[in-house]
């Protein structure tokens, strides 16, 4: 993602926990879910959840929290609902 701005990165981002967001109730279990991403589609999540100055404004409202777990191998997200881990596939 070499030539490609960091506003536009932080939107796509935005767009994949969207995404997430949408499935994870499809696979919850007991108030968890686990969704798995492509290698490229978790490391632009992380980027914009971690690596860039990202507002709590800009990430979808339903987010509480999110913390990077497992010795960063783990983006984990609270809503009022679910946990929700994100791995790659």
């Amino acid at each position: 993602m070499q030539n490609v701005p960091q506003n536009l990165h932080r939107i796509q981002g935005v767009n994949h926990l969207n995404r997430v967001l949408s499935y994870a109730p499809f696979v919850e279990e007991e108030g968890h879910s686990t969704v798995h991403l492509t290698p490229e589609d978790w490391q632009v999540v992380y980027d914009t959840l971690f690596q860039m100055d990202t507002s709590v404004a800009e990430l979808p409202d339903e987010i509480i929290g999110y913390e990077s777990v497992e010795d960063g191998r783990v983006i984990r997200l609270t809503t009022s609902d679910l946990v929700i881990d994100l791995e790659q596939i």
